[in-house]
């Protein structure tokens, strides 16, 4: 299934939930969104024009002052809602493709909106169409601390069923806004006392929960659209490569894969002026090779070269296929495709737009398929991730997806700096993370939608590679941080 049809299937699943929410809201979710609106009064200028985006019933909308306020929400029957519980503000069904462009707004609002959303950085690029330079975006989002006591309380009734979200932390949405050219103004957790009503409520919400920010219910955010890059005489001060003129290498390692081979082919979209990949099989047991050079064979109009790397682990056949890669940008897209290639264009756009200088895929923002990602195994990633996060300096969230992104002159000074480290990686993922912080690279995650093997079985044993990352991890730490 396509990157379209995913997003499509779950978009349909998202508006039959809410379409079947027939029932009005509860009091304590009308006063909750009361108290919302008290705060977005404070952060929205009055005589501004306003518009929600996943605006439901309009609850919220109809208490904050804006000279004019539009309500967009893709759902019909939450519109039809809405237009009965606030018939003096402009509803509409439909999503931000929707809207004239030619119509920006002053204020826009996502409220408990991204957690919802199958793909948050195309929304908030989508956004920009309806925005001008003094466009604020105004969002909130629950505080992931409070994951555990929301979840009892639907457990014990006192709380609906809820949509599954993906439970954004606060430095996942910053990372999207800055990939989606969003300049983040300020942020703000608020509210201890989840709804608006008595005195005992303010005197909490107003004295105590700033001084426990870590605590409160919610995290507001303002952003603005990010500025241009500012002239110096005939040069950008922060040149951006040209995507037209950007050549890219797909690095495809492959061990017991035959059923994926063909698909990494088909489902990876065209980028930049041309695409080439690299398959570089690592002494399978199935057919893998035999199944790489029939598809070479079936596809000569694209740029496809194959090869078996001289010897065992992933992190060798990524660096022997590095050495013979031609394109500008260099890009690792592990054969198992949980990954999804479709994904991959969001690395390229990350790295040439100038939002960082190593791609990192993050498979622990958005929710994964069932069987996708084990426990013990999501455990270890979270740990590793704070481990190296503390290590390099830079948020990192998910140090072992496979698939990364960097310019071929980059990796080529990370390669020539590798006697630092020593090679002694055999996955190749903390080779070329700690390799980028050596050369104080920016880093950044890309959320991807982690998808269920559809062929074989993963080739990693789990107790005897994440004593080996440990022992990297450690051997890393003398390098990194003591010293």
């Amino acid at each position: 299934m396509s990157a379209e049809s995913y997003a499509a299937a779950d978009n349909e699943r998202i508006r039959h939930y809410f379409d079947s929410l027939n029932t009005p809201l509860s009091r304590h979710a009308v006063g909750y969104r009361r108290l919302l609106a008290r705060y977005y009064s404070r952060l929205i200028p009055a005589d501004c024009r306003m518009l929600e985006i996943g605006c439901g019933t309009g609850e919220l909308l109809k208490h904050i002052p804006a000279r004019e306020k539009v309500g967009l929400d893709f759902a019909p029957a939450q519109i039809d809602r809405a237009r009965q519980n606030a018939p003096a503000i402009d509803f509409r069904v439909g999503t931000v493709a929707d809207l004239p462009a030619n119509e920006p707004f002053d204020c826009i609002i996502l409220s408990d909106t991204v957690n919802h959303v199958q793909d948050v950085q195309a929304l908030l690029l989508q956004v920009h169409r309806v925005s001008t330079p003094a466009t604020r975006l105004l969002l909130n989002f629950p505080n992931t601390l409070w994951r555990p006591v929301f979840r009892l309380a639907q457990s014990l009734g006192l709380r609906s069923t809820q949509l599954q979200s993906s439970w954004l932390s606060g430095q996942d949405v910053v990372n999207l806004l800055h990939l989606a050219d969003w300049d983040v103004v300020k942020q703000q957790p608020r509210a201890l006392v989840p709804y608006a009503g008595g005195a005992v409520e303010r005197v909490i919400n107003r004295w105590l929960a700033p001084l426990l920010p870590w605590f409160c219910l919610t995290q507001f955010i303002v952003a603005r659209p990010a500025p241009c890059r500012p002239q110096i005489g005939d040069r950008l001060a922060h040149p951006t490569i040209r995507p037209e003129d950007t050549t890219v290498s797909v690095v495809i390692p492959a061990r017991n894969e035959a059923g994926n081979i063909e698909s990494a082919i088909t489902r990876t979209p065209a980028m930049g002026k041309w695409t080439e990949f690299i398959f570089v099989e690592g002494g399978s047991s199935d057919h893998t090779w035999a199944e790489i050079q029939r598809v070479k064979e079936a596809y000569p109009d694209l740029r496809i070269r194959i090869m078996q790397q001289s010897l065992r682990g992933k992190g060798n056949a990524v660096r022997e296929a590095f050495a013979q890669a031609e394109g500008d940008l260099l890009m690792i897209l592990d054969a198992d495709l949980t990954m999804p290639p479709e994904e991959l264009p969001k690395y390229f756009n990350a790295v040439i737009t100038g939002h960082c200088e190593f791609a990192n895929g993050c498979r622990l923002v958005y929710p994964m398929d069932d069987e996708a990602m084990r426990f013990l195994n999501m455990i270890a990633n979270k740990s590793f991730g704070i481990i190296f996060s503390w290590l390099l300096g830079q948020p990192i969230k998910d140090t072992l997806c496979g698939t990364k992104v960097l310019s071929r002159r980059n990796y080529e000074r990370i390669a020539k700096n590798r006697a630092y480290f020593g090679d002694f990686d055999p996955y190749g993922d903390f080779d070329l993370l700690f390799g980028a912080d050596r050369l104080n690279l920016k880093i950044r995650d890309i959320p991807i939608r982690y998808k269920d093997r559809t062929y074989g079985t993963t080739n990693i044993n789990r107790w005897a590679g994440g004593w080996l990352l440990l022992r990297m991890v450690l051997f890393a730490a003398r390098k990194l941080k003591f010293v």
